[in-house]
């Protein structure tokens, strides 16, 4: 399918009700429902994860080809699961003009989709499951119910092909660019020598043209995944049992948290790719491309500030600060929490924002003295006037911790403290002087432009 093909297919065929990264079991399942009773998907519970929620196996077409695709066997990588729902609503579709591919589809292949294999990560948005065992690490011993469905099932469809898919750190850039791996793929090697056999020179050749069309769309923003063998991992070991398999890991793309874009580049590389298994295309592709795809590396931070001047210990330098914000998950809900990660020289790394700080001397920021009864009561404009005065936090005595709120200023409950020191313990808070005055903060993480009253997109602090 040509790149326009896929883009409208997407646009059409898109799941609405998903439209966030945390979702649960039973979020789903009305949607699976609805596929079972449309008749196109085959649909069955193939059995049950440690606290009980069904796995379902949903299957289309009849063809000589097994195609097996798994998601969220971390619970907290949901980004592919979007993307097969919004693959199902394009395989149940009406004829239109995408039926020629869905009868080369049901022709040539059989798809199986395991799109949660783990709902019980899913429920708390955590990697592991509830024994607290990673799947991925399961595949020999297969001590967890949903590690011996997911190997169970490879077993009885003989799976020609596999699609491993995953989330991965949206610190990830491609090696040597400050350009994110927003879209990572790999075929696993399926022993130490990282050999290639048949098998993987052809997951190989597929991944080239899955590189192919994501390069049309985001250029530069593919890595190869790091390829050391991981003798318990499913995707090495479905690699030596036979399976061709491809691993495809979702990444981070500047403004988008919630991975709805990336979730987009999901749906197109797996139809694309699934078209290039039915009708062979993968075949034509050259399998020595795979060596030219960039390896990912891990050079990336939320936010960094360059060349700030710093007082410390009686003397002046100059640094780099680096923060990433990691995200506090509460009922469903997240925070962020930003943190110093490096200090000093850090030119060798890169930021989805960075801010020029040289001239600027990085300043301690302290609490409003006097706390407020309400949190409704402080306006944004009022929160930026307590930061360009040097105030970082304000207490709110009606107010428990926990919460998030999305004002420029750290909220505290009345029994709380905070320390403005920099360190890479605490939350990173610290105010900018410019010469003449305070004109930027760093508040929870995020860069505050105090004289234009820009806030940053998707801000959400928490109450400490």
């Amino acid at each position: 399918m040509m790149t326009s093909a896929l883009l409208s297919a997407y646009q059409k065929y898109r799941e609405p009700t998903l439209n966030q990264r945390r979702f649960s079991q039973k979020d789903i399942q009305p949607l699976i429902d609805r596929h079972s009773t449309k008749g196109v998907l085959k649909v069955k519970t193939v059995g049950h994860s440690v606290q009980g929620r069904p796995l379902h196996l949903l299957s289309f077409g009849d063809g000589p080809v097994s195609i097996f695709l798994w998601s969220q066997m971390h619970g907290n990588e949901s980004t592919a699961t979007m993307a097969l729902f919004d693959l199902f609503n394009f395989l149940n579709g009406l004829s239109d003009e995408f039926e020629e591919t869905r009868e080369l589809l049901r022709t040539q292949t059989t798809l199986h989709f395991l799109p949660m294999v783990n709902p019980d990560g899913v429920e708390v948005y955590k990697r592991r499951n509830a024994l607290d065992i990673d799947l991925n690490r399961d595949a020999l011993t297969c001590a967890a119910p949903e590690s011996q469905i997911l190997k169970q099932i490879r077993e009885r469809i003989q799976a020609d092909w596999g699609f491993n898919l995953h989330d991965q750190q949206i610190y990830y850039n491609v090696s040597g660019t400050p350009a994110p791996a927003t879209i990572s793929v790999l075929a696993p090697p399926y022993d130490e020598s990282r050999s290639i056999n048949t098998s993987r020179k052809e997951a190989m050749q597929l991944i080239v043209e899955i590189n192919e069309l994501l390069q049309e769309i985001i250029p530069g923003q593919v890595g190869k995944y790091e390829d050391t063998f991981e003798p318990r991992a499913f995707g090495d070991n479905f690699q030596k049992w036979g399976t061709r398999t491809i691993l495809i890991e979702s990444g981070g793309y500047k403004g988008d948290p919630e991975k709805q874009y990336i979730r987009q580049l999901n749906f197109m590389a797996i139809l694309h790719a699934l078209n290039s298994i039915a009708s062979k295309n993968f075949q034509k592709a050259n399998a020595e491309s795979y060596q030219s795809i960039p390896d990912n590396d891990l050079k990336l931070a939320d936010l960094i500030i360059r060349k700030a001047s710093l007082n410390h210990l009686g003397k002046k330098i100059s640094v780099d600060i680096g923060i990433k914000r990691l995200e506090v998950e509460s009922a469903r809900d997240f925070t962020t929490f930003g943190q110093i990660f490096d200090l000093g020289d850090l030119s060798t790394y890169f930021g989805y924002e960075e801010f020029e700080a040289s001239g600027y001397e990085v300043i301690r920021g302290s609490i409003y003295p006097e706390s407020i009864a309400y949190l409704h009561e402080l306006s944004t404009e009022m929160a930026l006037s307590l930061v360009k005065k040097g105030y970082l936090a304000v207490k709110v005595e009606n107010e428990g911790r926990g919460g998030s709120h999305h004002l420029p200023i750290n909220i505290l409950s009345a029994e709380t403290s905070i320390d403005f020191s920099l360190n890479f313990e605490g939350p990173a808070n610290f105010l900018l002087h410019d010469g003449k005055e305070i004109s930027h903060a760093v508040v929870n993480g995020y860069l505050i432009h105090l004289n234009t009253g820009d806030l940053p997109p998707y801000y959400k602090n928490n109450i400490v």
